[in-house]
């Protein structure tokens, strides 16, 4: 499991690493060495992508609907979905805020059916209840904790994916060969960097227990993805921090292992199911 750390900027020197030609090379190496043998295509990474719209979808709609994907949008045998109610938005700003998220993430769920069309995956199996679980309790949230109990839970419990999700489309920009499949990865990132932008200001506008909440988050996250860093919080040396990146303003960007620790709740190499992802992922990008 993973604990939390003191957030801090990256120095210039440790920076370096995730330049345009690092950020490639970090990218390319782990994909090619977990699949050696087979050559990791496209459609592998829009199906990786696929298994973590599903996720964002369902937290995003039983929040603002009480209701998950509808059973035509999920594929043949889907595995279940435990937790998520809706949730009471105190400031209906928040609550249409949320809404457009959750329509957003659902059209990204049928953009990847209808281009996989025949090899889209089904909606893998999915567990909040245990996943944040375990997230609270990595981050000192409190064995309380309950993302769908009140808006600021809820955005916390979106920051967790979205943040993810800008650095899974970042990485996967260097990889996507077929330049329809680059462009539309590049549209979706834009899209989560919005909802991104969007949570981290919300949470810092709620003041300083949002702050805490969600540099716990970020540096439990950071821990757990590997030796780099590759995280920050929304609140640095006194001062907002909305954008995580390098000082040259770049985005972080992660590899599918990287990804997968973070979903999985795990620091192993090796692991293919866990955390949020009970069964693990469907589709060949499947383990750590």
């Amino acid at each position: 499991m993973f604990s939390a750390a003191p957030q801090l900027f990256l120095s210039r020197r440790r920076a370096l690493q995730f330049g345009i030609g690092a950020a490639l090379a970090s990218n390319l190496a782990p994909v090619s060495q977990a699949h050696a043998d087979d050559d990791i295509k496209d459609e592998d990474i829009f199906r990786f992508a696929l298994n973590l719209e599903y996720m964002e979808a369902e937290y995003y709609l039983r929040g603002t609907t009480g209701k998950g994907i509808e059973e035509s949008d999920v594929g043949s045998k889907p595995g279940d979905v435990v937790g998520g109610k809706k949730v009471s938005f105190e400031t209906p700003a928040l609550g249409e805020f949320m809404r457009e998220v959750a329509e957003n993430e659902l059209a990204h769920v049928r953009f990847y059916r209808k281009i996989l069309a025949s090899n889209a995956v089904d909606r893998p199996a999915i567990d909040f209840d245990a996943g944040f679980a375990a997230v609270a309790k990595a981050a000192g949230l409190g064995a309380d904790f309950d993302p769908f109990g009140n808006q600021m839970n809820f955005i916390l419990g979106g920051m967790l994916f979205e943040d993810v999700g800008v650095t899974a489309y970042a990485g996967a920009a260097t990889v996507l060969k077929n330049k329809e499949f680059l462009a539309a990865a590049a549209g979706i990132l834009a899209v989560e960097a919005y909802h991104m932008g969007m949570a981290r200001s919300s949470l810092y506008r709620m003041g300083e227990k949002a702050w805490k909440a969600a540099n716990a988050i970020s540096d439990a996250r950071d821990k757990i993805d590997g030796p780099a860093d590759k995280d920050q919080g929304i609140r640095i040396d006194g001062k907002a921090n909305f954008v995580p990146s390098t000082p040259d303003a770049i985005a972080f960007t992660r590899t599918p292992q990287e990804v997968l620790r973070i979903v999985y709740l795990t620091d192993q190499s090796g692991v293919s199911k866990g955390g949020f992802y009970p069964n693990g992922m469907n589709g060949a990008l499947k383990s750590t």
